[in-house]
């Protein structure tokens, strides 16, 4: 792990487990300090809480995205307890409903919109004047090969990673030459527990993917903790995906 990330503050949301959870261990591993947040506080607590076990420095909170007045305070009581905020890893995001259009429930699709695409918006919102303000800042959105290719049953999230892949693209353009480094980051078909939804699903291909042939989790952690360094700042503004080939040998799976 590069030292240049030792003493950053880094917010990762979305941190109670899976991609979340491995980001906030690396980053921590690292030497940045972390703020775990998830809606499940106690969960993202107790990896906190571990991560400090072992030498590094983590705090988590709760909250729901979707709940802007929770993220602005969220990210101040960040900067109150860390010192600062450098590092934002934007991962926060459900699947549901895995359903077709015609027979999909409009709360639970709005609701899906909501969380992956407003939610993510509200936490950039949040800490991006202060990254101008100071002159530079990380902001990495967790974004998937969904947001390029539909799936059937997948409308509402193929749809939310669209629309955050432009937002992405959207942030890199109001802020070029600021100091902002944002990137959108697709960790390929790994082994979490939303991909267990997905096989119970049964629907499309992605939940036809045998278990053993699913990424590991620490392949993407280490993409997206290489998108936190200044060796991807030739990636600025771009979606980087664990599929491509190229990316992999950067960071050493090629």
């Amino acid at each position: 792990m590069s030292s240049e990330l030792k003493g950053k503050v880094a917010l990762v949301t979305g941190a109670s487990r899976g991609l979340g959870e491995g980001a906030a261990r690396a980053l921590a591993h690292a030497g940045a300090k972390v703020m775990l947040v998830a809606r499940d506080g106690a969960l993202a607590g107790r990896v906190a809480r571990d991560i400090a076990g072992k030498g590094g420095q983590a705090e988590a909170m709760a909250c729901d995205v979707s709940d802007y007045a929770a993220v602005h305070k969220l990210v101040a009581e960040t900067r109150a307890r860390l010192g600062g905020l450098d590092i934002l890893v934007n991962n926060a995001g459900v699947i549901e409903p895995i359903a077709e259009i015609a027979t999909s429930d409009p709360k639970a699709w709005a609701d899906n919109i909501t969380i992956n695409l407003i939610g993510a918006y509200h936490v950039i919102r949040a800490v991006l004047p202060e990254m101008l303000a100071k002159g530079g800042g990380t902001i990495v959105n967790v974004s998937s090969g969904a947001a390029y290719r539909p799936l059937e049953g997948w409308s509402a999230y193929c749809s939310g990673k669209a629309g955050l892949a432009m937002l992405t693209r959207a942030i890199e353009l109001e802020t070029k030459g600021r100091g902002i480094r944002v990137f959108g980051f697709s960790p390929g078909t790994i082994d979490t527990e939303m991909q267990v939804k997905i096989r119970a699903s049964g629907m499309n291909m992605i939940s036809k993917i045998p278990r053993g042939d699913l990424s590991p989790v620490e392949h993407a952690v280490r993409g997206l903790v290489h998108l936190c360094t200044a060796a991807a700042d030739d990636l600025v503004g771009q979606d980087a995906s664990m599929r491509d080939e190229p990316f992999r040998q950067r960071i050493g799976l090629g």
